[in-house]
């Protein structure tokens, strides 16, 4: 059977950084619930699916709305597992089950921040663009320009080039990939492996909603900007 849109959270167990990191309670319920309830509400989805190794997590994810009709086997939940790897499996599984579907979104569980209307923005430009592949970036926190390697000496010799010495307001303005949203049509994803080939665009998101959670700095931070949240 035919389906448009996959929706696909990316929840593996075994978070060295903090522990059970995506379903740690985060404002009063798991972090992954903010994922699961943002696609739910973009109303954009023709499944949305929890990818994980964890019978607990599947639990807690089916709470909240998302369908887990199989989990994530030990050769896809290591920590050298890529996400190109849960995609491949995650689509060839289901097309094992009858279900094939023209396109996917990756909705990765740390990025609590993203709303649904975030979501359903992208995916209106992947629509009108006839795109290949829409990504999730925002404006980066500084300028690559202003940053180096050090060496064991900690000289700093040489670690601007001094035409790029400049105020932050004259640099060219960078972005950094998000995390937040991918989206991809499945063929074309299932014959280059990448997101970011031919027809692939960039849907620009604020630094608030584009928070990554990693660190226990990062879970605090999005503890806080939760409280001030008015979009839900």
């Amino acid at each position: 059977m035919k389906y448009k849109h996959l929706a696909i959270i990316p929840a593996r167990s075994g978070s060295k950084g903090i522990k059970d990191k995506n379903v740690k309670e985060l404002n009063g319920k798991p972090m992954i619930a903010y994922t699961i309830e943002a696609a739910i509400k973009a109303n954009i989805y023709d499944y949305i699916y929890v990818s994980t190794d964890s019978e607990v997590y599947a639990d807690i994810s089916k709470k909240y709305g998302a369908k887990v009709p199989f989990v994530r086997p030990d050769f896809i939940s290591k920590d050298s597992s890529t996400t190109n790897d849960v995609i491949e499996y995650t689509i060839n599984k289901f097309k094992e089950m009858g279900y094939e579907f023209e396109n996917f979104s990756i909705l990765q569980p740390t990025s609590p921040l993203r709303s649904y209307k975030h979501i359903v923005e992208a995916n209106e430009m992947f629509v009108s663009k006839k795109a290949n592949s829409v990504i999730g970036i925002c404006e980066a926190e500084h300028s690559p320009l202003w940053c180096n390697t050090v060496n064991e000496d900690l000289s700093m010799e040489n670690f601007i080039v001094i035409e790029n010495n400049k105020n932050r307001q004259t640099l060219k303005k960078y972005y950094r990939i998000n995390g937040a949203i991918y989206i991809s049509n499945t063929e074309c994803f299932l014959k280059y492996k990448n997101f970011y080939g031919s027809k692939s665009f960039a849907y620009i998101m604020d630094k608030q909603s584009s928070v990554d959670i990693d660190d226990m700095f990062d879970f605090k931070f999005a503890e806080y900007l939760l409280t001030q949240r008015t979009i839900n």
